[in-house]
C-alpha cells in the first residue's frame, strides 16, 4: 500500500522528524485558503499522485503570490499527470499539497529499505539527492553509500554518523542529521513500512535538516496491525481490479500481456509467469488464488481477468496440496458457466484428487484445453493466444 506525500509528512511530524508546515486541498478554493493560513510570501503547489518525478512532469510549481497559487492550483487539479513511474496514460491529479518554501542550500536522498541477501533492513543515504536520483543509481553508484542495521540494535549513532559524513553532511549540522536518520530507521519498523524515501533531504541556509517530500510503501501483510494507515488509503490512486480482487482475498496485480493466469500459491505463480514469457509471450496479470479457494471466489477471479480486453487466453496452473484439484475443478466449471466464457482456457493440475479434478473437467464437456506438465501448458496457452 502506497500514500500520498502529505500522508507521509504527517508519520514523519509524528515522529518529529522536520518537514515543512502544508495543508492539503482537494479544490482550488481550498488552495487559496491554505496558502492564506499559511502566510507567505512564498509557497510550493505539489500535486499529490502514487508516483514519483512530479516535478519533472510539471506537477510541483513555485508561487510568489496568492493569485499565483490560485492559477496553479487551477492548473494542476484535474490534469493527467505523467511521469516516468505513472505509465503512458498518466495519473488524474485530484489532492493538492500547499506548502511553505523552502531555502534549499543543499539536496541530499535517504531510504530505508529491506535488503533481503543480508535479510536486513538497508539505510541508504547520496549527497546527490532531488529529481534525478535515478540517474545518479545508473551512472554513478559509488556515490550512494548503504549501511545494514542489526535488529537488535536498531540504527546505531555511529552508523547515522557514517552516512551523515558519507554524503557531506557539514559538521555543524551533523547532529541533527544522526538524529533524523536514526528516527526515520524507527518510523520504518513501527510502521511495517516496506520503502521510507526522503528525496530530498535538505539542508537549509540556516544549517537546519529538513525532509522536503516524503514516500511510504507498506507491507499489506501487517495493515492489520495499522488501522491509523489503512485509513490514508485513496482508492482513486489504485488499479480498480486489484481493489476487487482484494475484496474476495485475491492476491492479483495487473500486468500488460494478455494471457490471464490463475494459479494457487505466489512461488508457482511467479513461475508461471516466468514460463509464459520463456515461450514469448507476456502474462496479463499475476493471480493467486491461495490455499482455501471456493467455487465462488474461482468465480470472481475469472470475472476480474476477463474485465481485461486485451485477455485472450487463460491459463489456470494448480498444485493441489491444501487446495484440492476436485475443489478448483468445481471452481472452473462454475466459472465458465457464470461468465460464458468465450477465450481459450488451458488448465494444468497436479496434486491431491488430480484424477478427480481432470474428469471433473472432462466431464463438463467445455472447451479445456489440458496440460500435464507447465511447459506444455505454457506452450498450448501462447499458441491459443497467438491464434
Amino acid at each position: 500500500m502506497k500514500i500520498h506525500e502529505y500522508q507521509g509528512k504527517d508519520i514523519l511530524r509524528q515522529a518529529a522528524i522536520p518537514v515543512p508546515r502544508g495543508i492539503a486541498a482537494f479544490t482550488v478554493q481550498e488552495a487559496v485558503e491554505a496558502a492564506q493560513k499559511l502566510g507567505g510570501p512564498v509557497w510550493v503547489v505539489k500535486a499529490q499522485i502514487h508516483a514519483g518525478g512530479r516535478g519533472k512532469g510539471g506537477g510541483v510549481k513555485l508561487a510568489r503570490s496568492i493569485d499565483e497559487v490560485k492559477k496553479l492550483a487551477g492548473e494542476i487539479l484535474g490534469m493527467q499527470l505523467i511521469t516516468h513511474q505513472t505509465g503512458p496514460l498518466g495519473q488524474k491529479v485530484r489532492r493538492l499539497l500547499i506548502e511553505d518554501g523552502a531555502d534549499i542550500k543543499k539536496e541530499y536522498y535517504v531510504s530505508a529499505v529491506t535488503d533481503r541477501a543480508s535479510q536486513r533492513v538497508a539505510l541508504m543515504a547520496s549527497s546527490e539527492g532531488g529529481m534525478n536520483i535515478e540517474e545518479v543509481a545508473h551512472n554513478t553508484p559509488e556515490k550512494i553509500i548503504k549501511v545494514l542495521v542489526d535488529p537488535a540494535t536498531g540504527l546505531t549513532a555511529a552508523q547515522a554518523k557514517e552516512l551523515a559524513d558519507g554524503i557531506g553532511v557539514p559538521a555543524d549540522s551533523s547532529a541533527q542529521c544522526v538524529d533524523v536518520l536514526q528516527k526515520l530507521y524507527q518510523v520504518y519498523m513501527d510502521t511495517d513500512a516496506s520503502l521510507v524515501e526522503i528525496n530530498p533531504l535538505i539542508l537549509e541556509g540556516n544549517g537546519h535538516i529538513k525532509a522536503l517530500d516524503a514516500k511510504f510503501n507498506f507491507d499489506d501483510n501487517a495493515l492489520f496491525r495499522h488501522p491509523e494507515i489503512v485509513a490514508y488509503r485513496d482508492l482513486d490512486e489504485e488499479d480498480p481490479a486489484e481493489i476487487e480482487a482484494s475484496k474476495f482475498d485475491l492476491a492479483y496485480i495487473s500486468l500488460d500481456g494478455n494471457i490471464g493466469c490463475l494459479v494457487n500459491g505466489a512461488g508457482l505463480a511467479m513461475a508461471t509467469m516466468d514460463t509464459i514469457k520463456l515461450f514469448g509471450a507476456e502474462p496479463a496479470n499475476f493471480l493467486d488464488v491461495g490455499g482455501g479457494a471456493t467455487p465462488e471466489k474461482v468465480t470472481e477471479a475469472f470475472k476480474i481477468m476477463l474485465k481485461n480486453p486485451k485477455v485472450k487466453v487463460i491459463l489456470v496452473n494448480i498444485f493441489g496440496g491444501i487446495m484440492k484439484c476436485d475443489t478448483i475443478a468445481a471452481g472452473i466449471i462454475a466459472a465458465c458457466k457464470a461468465v460464458n466464457l468465450q477465450v481459450p482456457l488451458v488448465v494444468r493440475m497436479k496434486g491431491t484428487n488430480e484424477e478427480i479434478g481432470k474428469k471433473l473437467l472432462a466431464d463438463s464437456r467445455l472447451p479445456i484445453i489440458s496440460a500435464d506438465t507447465m511447459a506444455d501448458a505454457a506452450q498450448k496457452a501462447v499458441a491459443a493466444a497467438a491464434a
